[in-house]
Formats: C-alpha cells, sequence, structure tokens
C-alpha cells in the first residue's frame, strides 16, 4: 500500500508567513501615506482613477436614485389625495353657508335700504318681519309681526324699499295682516308720473297683473310709464311708486283701454316691510248744492206760515 508524502507538493507552497506579509504591506503602506501626504506622489494616480471609477459610481447609484424618485412620487401622491380629501370635507362643511350667502347679501341690502327709507318717512314707521303668507289661494294677503314699536292700527299703508306693497287690514295681539295691491279687492289710487294723469290700480287676483282701469282710449299714458301714489284717498302718502305699465290695447271701438301693470314693490318677495304712521286726513267734503238748496226749502216754508 502506498503512502501519501508528508510534504504537500509545490503548488501548495504557501509562501511567507501571514505575520510576515501583514508586516511587509503595513510597512508598505506606511510608506506610501507618508510619501502621498509629504510630496504628493500619488495625485495623478488618484485623479486617473477617479476618471475611470465616476461612470461605475453614476450607475451604482442609479438603483438608489430610481428608487428614491418612485417614492417621491407616491408620497406626493398621497399628500395630494390627502388634500383633496380635506378640502371636499371643507366644502361639505361650508356648503350651507356658501349656497346661503348671495340671498343673506340680497336681504342685508334690502334691510339697508329700508333703514335709509325709515329715516326720511314720517313719525310712526314701523319695520315688520314678515311671517307667512295666507293660506287662501284666492286672496292676496301676507301676515306680518307688529314690529318693535308694536303699533300697527288698521288701514296703514305697507311698502318696501321699491314701492307700495299693500294696506293693513286686520291686527291681532301679536300679528297684523296685510293685503296686497294684486288682491282682487285691492285699489290704489295712483297717477302717471310722467304725465300727472289720474286713475285707480285694481288688483286682478293670484297670477295676473293688477288694471288701470276706466282709462279713454287716448289716455297720455304709454308702456314704461310709472304709477305712484296720488294721495287723494288719504291712505297712501303721495308720490310712492306702485307699479310700472306692462301692457297698453287702445281699441278705438271700445270705451275704455285695457292696460295691466307690474307692481315695482316685492309683494311676492322680501322678508321685511314698513308699515307708515297716520297722514294727515284731508279736510271734509263740502256739501252738495242740492243738499244745500233741500236743507234750505223747509225753512223757507215754515218762515211763510206765520
Amino acid at each position: 500500500m502506498r503512502h501519501l508524502p508528508a510534504e504537500p507538493p509545490d503548488f501548495f507552497h504557501r509562501g511567507p508567513t501571514p505575520l510576515t506579509r501583514l508586516a511587509f504591506f503595513g510597512l508598505v503602506s506606511v510608506v506610501l501615506l507618508f510619501a502621498d501626504t509629504r510630496y504628493r506622489y500619488l495625485e495623478p494616480l488618484r485623479q486617473v482613477a477617479a476618471v475611470v471609477l465616476y461612470p461605475l459610481q453614476q450607475a451604482a447609484q442609479i438603483p438608489g436614485a430610481a428608487l428614491a424618485q418612485v417614492g417621491a412620487h407616491f408620497a406626493a401622491q398621497r399628500a395630494l389625495v390627502d388634500e383633496n380629501a380635506q378640502l371636499k370635507r371643507k366644502l361639505v362643511e361650508q356648503g350651507a353657508a356658501a349656497q346661503g350667502f348671495a340671498s343673506e347679501r340680497q336681504e342685508n341690502e334690502r334691510l339697508r335700504a329700508l333703514l335709509d327709507l325709515k329715516g326720511g318717512a314720517a313719525a310712526g314707521a314701523t319695520m315688520v318681519e314678515v311671517l307667512y303668507s295666507g293660506r287662501d289661494p284666492f286672496t292676496q294677503k301676507l301676515f306680518v309681526g307688529k314690529g318693535e314699536e308694536g303699533v300697527v292700527k288698521p288701514g296703514a299703508a305697507v311698502i318696501d324699499a321699491e314701492g307700495v306693497v299693500g294696506q293693513v287690514t286686520r291686527v291681532y295681539p301679536h300679528m297684523a295682516e296685510v293685503t296686497l295691491i294684486t288682491d282682487k279687492d285691492h285699489a290704489v289710487p295712483v297717477k302717471v308720473e310722467r304725465s300727472g294723469v289720474r286713475s285707480v290700480l285694481f288688483g286682478a287676483g293670484t297670477g295676473n297683473l293688477p288694471q288701470l282701469r276706466f282709462m279713454a282710449p287716448n289716455a297720455d299714458i304709454e308702456i314704461g310709464d310709472t304709477l305712484v301714489t296720488s294721495g287723494i284717498d288719504g291712505t297712501y302718502p303721495p308720490g310712492l311708486a306702485v307699479a310700472r305699465v306692462a301692457s297698453l290695447e287702445r281699441d278705438t271701438g271700445q270705451v275704455f283701454a285695457r292696460i295691466t301693470a307690474r307692481p315695482l314693490a316685492g309683494v311676492d318677495r322680501g322678508r321685511y316691510l314698513m308699515v307708515l304712521g297716520e297722514t294727515a286726513s284731508p279736510p271734509p267734503r263740502p256739501e252738495e248744492p242740492a243738499e244745500t238748496d233741500a236743507a234750505r226749502k223747509p225753512g223757507r216754508g215754515k218762515a211763510r206760515r206765520p
């Protein structure tokens, strides 16, 4: 039986011992460090190595840069999604207030106009709030509060910033009934602001425009003329805007012209109105000549009897 040799072959000779190698390479490193630090001998070699290794460095950084960019993209997208959801929640929370902003602004403008109007109105004017409309579909009525002053009397004129709304017809303990100028049983003495022609504006009921009745076909009135109160009834002060002529039909074959007018006041809108105080009552109507003669005749007969 052949025995293996005790010594390894030449291929497996290790050379110097590890400790010798460590000492040799340590000494070489120290010498190179000293020479590079002292005399900068290795600076060209370092620059060449940097130029050669730069593409490898960039290639090594590509995966990390790509991952960082992808992470930043998804992080920004997530932030946008969260911000969008937060803005939607705020929009929903503020939706009711935003929807009512326009109407509140219009109501504030009407209130400001009413306050300015109250400053120039006669003493006793009262601002009231509309509570609700009448339930009867065949009448045009509103129910209003009695205001802070609480002094609302039947027959008082009711106006807003644009013109005449109606007249107080009934007064209750905590509210008052207002008949609108569009009611079929209501009439307002008016005159044409341009020409001064007097007439009476009659309400025509639900869904119809008030009418100027008993106007001659050749009356001095045109479409677009403004009708104001004439003041001859003692209820409405003179000069209040009432309506604007909307249609005019002159038929020579008819006795009277057919004229409709559109109210200027907010008879079907507005939350606050103004009730005017008492106006100066007109002087008493003089006696007719016939009544005077009839009153004198019995006196004369009695004087002749004796």
